[in-house]
């Protein structure tokens, strides 16, 4: 499965998020960082995607080189996905957006409990 992509624009931000954005793609690559999945774990530990989702979007990362499917030959089939050595050199930015996404909920939690006296003592007024 060949994907298409407009290369004219020169922005390579576009050509990153072209290959691993989406909603459940990074979430995906994140845990097959820890290594081999199976289907059925992948399954689970992203509990909010649809099994669709899933499959649409690791089809997108194997296209792009950037996970490997390992099909078995057994009754019932057993399918695992891992990241090709391509596929880990995305590492570095998925750190980076783990620690950035740690920071955020970090930060906004505490303009929430900021907030909240502020809110009570509104309600205690009116």
């Amino acid at each position: 499965m060949t994907r298409k992509y407009n290369w004219k624009t020169g922005c390579d931000v576009e050509a990153t998020l072209s290959v691993m954005g989406g909603r459940w793609k990074p979430i995906l690559l994140c845990h097959l960082l820890d290594g081999r999945k199976r289907f059925g774990q992948l399954r689970r530990l992203t509990p909010n995607a649809t099994e669709r989702m899933i499959t649409l979007q690791l089809r997108e990362l194997e296209a792009d080189d950037v996970v490997a499917r390992h099909v078995y030959a057994e009754v019932p089939p057993r399918v695992e996905y891992e990241l090709t050595e391509f596929g880990r050199s995305l590492e570095p930015i998925l750190a980076l957006m783990q620690q950035w996404g740690s920071a955020f909920k970090v930060h906004r939690l505490s303009e929430e409990s900021e907030e909240a006296p502020t809110r009570s003592a509104q309600r205690r007024d009116e």
